[in-house]
């Protein structure tokens, strides 16, 4: 039985937080090409209405480990929730595409209080033995909101309007504000730490100026002086940063977090494979509604099927680790997943509606895996000291690459485009984006290398058995 207090059901009820956020996210991206045609806006353009609320949660996670320890973990989830909800109802209410921006940057602000300072209220309530049961009941019903945000958005798209996809986060946020409030209870915690002002300002400046670089690069919305010297700008207060990070005791992020081997796998080799994932979701619905010509309805039921196999791949994870180990999990399963994202080059029209969801269906097994492998073998070596701190580095670390994967989805389109001097964007550009993200993600493949073949084998279950050398005592003969 459960009660009030089990890792589970807190678990359970952090992920209706991150379901909400999965489902916003995942339904964003169905409806983009009908907001497109309310705003007069180029399709490839709407990009900004993801990145926005994507570099706005990104440049206020770092302050969320400090913000939770100084006024109370779950008092600031729940607030948290609150600010959710009610950015949701603005975006839903906007008129013009500023005000939908506006109103995504809002929505990023409480995005980057609620999922991240959840994890940590889960985190600061389980024992090591217990993580990886845990992140699974975390991740679990969270997939839901990617398996049933496509094709909810395209039916709400196409039968009621786009708005819709933003105020359908109302139930859902109060259900989880209701069940927060009474069930998990209000956890320990020590005095917080010093807060780093410069630091957050540094790295907030340097996220945001970097987005609006390349989200406006050679699109006209600013002289070319313009993006560019918001790019200079951002490598320089970049450079300040981390030397500002590396001289304060108690910086905003913590980058001595990096000396452990298994948190610098995890969110170096995790950062590069989700901008690649993150490209994918903004390719399919461009490739489905605009260059199949499918209405939005039909492009989110096909766009379920990466959501399902990952739902799919959940109670596999376990098994898997244990029987292989994370090293050998994120470099075999990393060339399955590169493979799953570079094959949508070769969608077409005439491939049947079933092909093409199977494709993305056995994509999705893969990167859930990934995802799953990256997102517990990140906490398993900290100490209980600096969770909070490496709450904030890694939600930043999960969070900015999939700002990036649109912004790098949205300029390979451009470029390719440009290149074959084509006026608008089509299927020949879609696939170049698509060969572009499978090329990234095994980027991120070497990286596993880094590990020890036992690495977090207190967590997984696994059991490495060094193979006996000739000459070692250990070989008869």
């Amino acid at each position: 039985m459960i009660r009030r207090g089990d890792p589970r059901l807190t678990a359970a009820i952090v992920a209706c937080a991150l379901f909400m956020q999965n489902l916003d996210g995942s339904a964003v991206n169905t409806a983009l090409p009908a907001m497109a045609r309310e705003f007069g806006a180029d399709p490839t353009h709407m990009s900004a209405a993801v990145t926005a609320y994507l570099v706005s949660l990104t440049v206020f996670i770092p302050a969320s480990g400090w913000i939770a320890d100084r006024f109370g973990a779950k008092r600031i989830f729940l607030m948290a929730i609150v600010l959710f909800v009610g950015s949701s109802v603005l975006c839903g209410a906007a008129l013009t595409f500023p005000q939908l921006v506006a109103a995504r940057i809002l929505q990023g602000l409480g995005g980057a209080m609620m999922v991240p300072v959840g994890r940590l209220l889960l985190l600061r309530g389980v024992r090591k033995d217990q993580l990886l049961t845990a992140t699974a009941w975390l991740t679990t019903p969270a997939v839901l909101g990617p398996v049933i945000g496509p094709p909810l958005g395209g039916l709400l798209t196409d039968a009621l309007s786009w708005r819709w996809v933003f105020w359908i986060n109302i139930p859902v946020g109060i259900i989880g504000l209701i069940a927060a409030w009474r069930l998990i209870p209000r956890p320990e915690q020590g005095p917080p730490p010093k807060l780093d002002a410069v630091g957050l300002l540094l790295v907030g400046g340097t996220l945001a100026t970097g987005m609006v670089g390349i989200e406006t690069a050679g699109r006209g919305i600013l002289p070319d002086y313009g993006w560019l010297g918001t790019l200079a700008l951002s490598a320089l207060l970049g450079l300040v940063a981390v030397w500002h990070l590396r001289r304060v005791v108690q910086p905003a992020i913590d980058l001595t977090l990096l000396r452990v081997q298994t948190f610098h796998v995890a969110a170096v080799a995790g950062t590069v494979f989700r901008i690649a994932a993150g490209a994918s979701p903004f390719l399919l619905a461009l490739t489905l509604q605009i260059g199949f010509g499918w209405s939005a309805t039909q492009s989110g039921l096909v766009a379920l099927a990466t959501a399902l196999g990952a739902f799919s791949m959940k109670p596999l994870a376990r098994p898997l680790l244990r029987q292989f180990g994370f090293r050998n999990v994120l470099i075999g399963n990393g060339f399955l997943a590169a493979m799953g994202l570079g094959v949508g080059a070769l969608f077409s029209p005439a491939w049947p509606a079933v092909a093409i969801f199977v494709v993305l269906a056995l994509g999705g097994l893969s990167r859930s895996l990934q995802f799953t492998a990256y997102n517990t073998l990140a906490f398993a070596d900290l100490p209980p000291e600096r969770l909070s701190a490496g709450t904030s580095f890694y939600g930043t670390a999960q969070q900015l690459p999939g700002a990036l994967g649109v912004v790098l989805a949205s300029a390979t389109i451009g470029a390719s485009a440009a290149l074959g001097e084509r006026g608008a964007a089509g299927m020949p550009d879609f696939a170049v984006g698509y060969w572009v993200a499978g090329a990234v993600a095994l980027l991120a493949v070497p990286l596993g290398l880094r590990l020890a073949r036992d690495a977090a084998a207190e967590v997984s279950g696994h059991r490495f058995i060094p193979r006996p050398r000739a000459g070692d005592g250990s070989v008869g003969g």
